[in-house]
Parts: structure tokens; C-alpha cells; sequence
């Protein structure tokens, strides 16, 4: 019962502390909601990309960058600081049992994820009225939920980089290159063949894939979910072998 209390308090403050940063209110709340006005009041509004019209298209393209930006840009941010800083060993000697940090961390990113998702929802419903079906919204806000875990994955990865200065500026340009190149920002068909193929390999694209597709009527990504699940894999491997690598020296 104690560890559960301290879980809980270490992961309400975890939120706090995000909910404070700068760096996520502007990459994960702002800029999503600006570039979703921007482009789906500048755009043709009877445009459709891939059966689907062009609001309901990019609302799903903008939620998917928010979650990523707070799941990998503010989550190595503050996983490095925090290393940095000592925290993190200063932890071990403290009854929290090391679960529970890692616990509090996902957990308080997955209540953070869900706030954007709803956010974004409720906006998208009510400022351009976009209209889908009770399903659709649930499977494709579960679909990008989920599909966040593997850019936490990525943030790891990056954040057991022991200098925030240097996290803060590599997690920035993966952030954008990867929103750019998976066409969370325009459609990957504006794109030539070559970089269409690159694209549809990146994270960023099959989570973007996953929720185009249902809110198209589709069924989900049996491929887009192998990939993703290839990069949890992929990056929590390497972000563990290089912690222990760290500690050893």
C-alpha cells in the first residue's frame, strides 16, 4: 500500500511537472492546434486524401504530432536532466522501489497522451465540426494512445544521452525530420516515389497510417503494428544496453 501511495505521488508529480515545461506546452498543445487551424483553414475543405476529407485527414496528423512530441521530445528532455542532475541515483537510496519510478514515469505519460487526444478531439468536433462515427473516435484515439508507447521508447533512447543541452537539440530535429518525412505535416503523396518508400518505414507514418485508416472505414495495421512494435523492441534494447554500459563506467 505504501509503494502504491508513493507510485501515485511520484506520478502526480510527474504531471505537474509537465504540465510547467514550456517546451511541452508549445510543441504538444500549441503548435498541433495552430498547425490544425492553419492548414484546414488555408486548404480546400472538399479535399480528400485517401477517402478522407481533409479535416478529419489532418485532425489525426495533428493529434498523432502532439503525442509524439510530448512522448519523445519532453520525455528524453526530462529523462537526461533528471540523470544528469543525479536524480535518479539519489532515488536509489531513497524506499521508493526503482519500479516504481519507471511505473510513475509511463503512467503519467499515458494520462498526459490521453489529455491531448481528447483535447484534440473535442477541438477538432467542435471547431471544424468534423463528424465521424462513435467507433471511429474511440479506435483511432486508442489506436494513437498506444502507438505513443513506442515513441516513449524513442524519447528512452534518446534521453540516456547524458547531456540535456544535447537531447534538447537532437530530440528537437528527430521531432520535426520525422513529422515531416512520416507526412504528419502534408500528405507523403505530395511526396516523390522515393521518399514515399522511406516514409512509410518511419514511426511516425504508421502511426499516422493506423488512424487514417480507421477513420477511413479501414481495419487496423496489422503491418503498421509490427513496426511499431519492431521500434519499442529496437530502442528499449539499445536505450538498456547503453544504461548499463553508462553505469558500469
Amino acid at each position: 500500500m505504501n509503494n502504491f501511495k508513493a507510485t501515485m505521488a511520484q506520478c502526480k508529480a510527474e504531471i505537474l511537472r509537465t504540465a510547467r515545461n514550456k517546451r511541452f506546452v508549445m510543441f504538444s498543445i500549441i503548435m498541433p492546434v495552430a498547425f490544425f487551424f492553419l492548414f484546414t483553414s488555408t486548404m480546400d475543405s472538399s479535399m480528400q486524401v485517401g477517402g478522407v476529407d481533409w479535416s478529419s485527414y489532418y485532425l489525426m496528423s495533428m493529434t498523432c504530432y502532439g503525442i509524439i512530441g510530448a512522448s519523445f521530445t519532453t520525455f528524453s528532455n526530462r529523462l537526461s536532466r533528471e540523470r544528469s542532475q543525479g536524480w535518479i541515483r539519489l532515488l536509489r537510496i531513497t524506499p521508493l522501489p526503482s519500479w516504481a519510478y519507471v511505473v510513475s514515469k509511463v503512467a503519467a505519460q499515458g494520462i498526459i497522451n490521453l489529455f491531448i487526444i481528447l483535447m484534440m478531439f473535442i477541438i477538432g468536433g467542435l471547431g471544424k465540426q468534423i463528424s465521424l462515427p462513435v467507433s471511429a473516435w474511440i479506435q483511432s484515439g486508442l489506436w494513437i494512445w498506444v502507438g505513443g508507447l513506442s515513441f516513449m521508447a524513442l524519447g528512452t533512447l534518446v534521453g540516456s544521452m547524458k547531456n540535456p543541452d544535447v537531447v534538447q537539440v537532437l530530440s528537437t530535429i528527430l521531432y520535426m525530420g520525422l513529422s515531416v518525412l512520416g507526412g504528419l505535416w502534408f500528405p507523403v503523396e505530395g511526396m516523390s516515389s522515393t521518399m514515399q518508400t522511406i516514409s512509410k518505414f518511419t514511426p511516425t507514418y504508421r502511426l499516422g497510417e493506423g488512424a487514417w485508416n480507421i477513420i477511413a472505414g479501414g481495419s487496423v495495421d496489422w503491418n503498421g503494428i509490427g513496426i511499431l512494435a519492431a521500434y519499442v523492441i529496437v530502442f528499449m534494447v539499445l536505450s538498456s544496453y547503453i544504461l548499463k554500459k553508462q553505469e558500469a563506467v
